[in-house]
């Protein structure tokens, strides 16, 4: 019989596909239907460190950079107060999700300083979650906010939170960094158990009708698989941390590819978003029937095995990988 079984931050789940931060995981009943569909942990949606200092009167300085001299920038920000559940029934609905389903209920905190909403990471553990993911959303608007500087920062946040809980703690990265295998590895040392590949920065567009800029939130396709895919294998086996893949993830095969590439998870929201919760269970059905055609018995045997330290040609993932593509292409324009 196929083992489909894998182990991300720790922590032993009956697969690897994990339900990402979404909206689903905010009432019990889609919590439980996903446990349901097959799925083998859970994200929660995520705690804003916004609400949190709103909820203190304290919004912290990173809320207002680049705000200064434009007061009508303030009015982007949701309204706080309804946006989401607020942090006293976060943790609740945390505790409730822990005992209605057997699976791991992992918690979310999004947020990029260290202040004293770092507290809310302990109250999260002892509210019963299996483990925490930071997720580092935040886009630098201040031309004098250095890069070393905004990675420090962060750096500081995920010791400060290490510092306050002892359950896995992961950190969902942005892939808009310079040196991405450092600032992993950084991120391990910090005291990170795993990193989530790669945080989806929703773009806005403008309305030329109403000369407004709007938000707007595009469902992922297999597509968007290929960049996380491919730092997926370059960073297994470098760095002292798990790894999942989330973005792209729609199939069987894309859950298999984000495996083979060195994730012990791969994440999707879009994919149930757009088929439903159910649709986890067809990817969980294609992936074990490609197993059980080409011989592979577990999820452990082919884990890595199409990573950049395993394949015959590692520098498919590099720059030759960039020029052999143009050529392809150069030779497919007609003559």
């Amino acid at each position: 019989m196929t083992d489909l079984s894998t182990t991300y931050l720790g922590i032993k789940l009956k697969n690897p596909l994990i339900a990402s931060a979404s909206p689903f995981t905010k009432k019990l009943d889609t919590i439980r239907q996903m446990e349901e569909a097959g799925l083998g942990a859970i994200v929660m949606h995520s705690l804003f460190e916004e609400q949190i200092n709103l909820e203190s009167n304290e919004l912290d300085h990173f809320l207002n950079y680049g705000t200064d001299s434009f007061a009508e920038s303030l009015t982007y920000f949701p309204d706080l107060e309804k946006y989401n559940i607020g942090p006293e029934a976060y943790l609740e609905l945390v505790h409730a999700a822990r005992g209605a389903v057997g699976i791991p209920v992992i918690a979310s905190l999004n947020g990029v300083t260290s202040g004293g909403w770092v507290d809310y990471a302990h109250r999260i553990e002892q509210a019963g979650a299996s483990a925490l993911e930071l997720n580092l959303y935040y886009l630098p608007t201040d031309p004098n906010l250095t890069g070393a500087e905004l990675e420090e920062e962060y750096l500081r946040l995920v010791r400060d939170v290490r510092a306050m809980v002892r359950i896995p703690l992961a950190v969902k990265l942005s892939p808009f960094f310079t040196a991405i295998p450092q600032i992993a590895k950084r991120m391990a040392d910090a005291g990170a158990n795993g990193l989530v590949l790669f945080n989806r920065f929703y773009q806005p567009d403008l309305d030329l009708e109403k000369l407004e800029v709007t938000p707007t939130l595009k469902l992922s396709t297999s597509d968007d698989l290929l960049m996380p895919l491919r730092w997926t294998a370059i960073l297994y086996g470098r760095v002292k941390a798990d790894l999942a893949l989330t973005g792209g993830v729609h199939t069987g095969q894309d859950l298999l590819k984000a495996v083979m590439a060195g994730a012990a998870a791969a994440m999707t929201t879009s994919a149930l978003v757009r088929n439903g919760l159910a649709h986890a269970r067809t990817i969980l059905k294609e992936a074990e029937a490609w197993m059980v055609e080409h011989e592979y018995e577990s999820v452990r045997q082919m884990q890595g095995s199409m990573s950049q330290k395993s394949v015959a040609q590692p520098a498919a993932f590099e720059r030759a990988n960039y020029m052999k593509a143009l050529q392809s292409y150069d030779n497919r324009m007609p003559r």
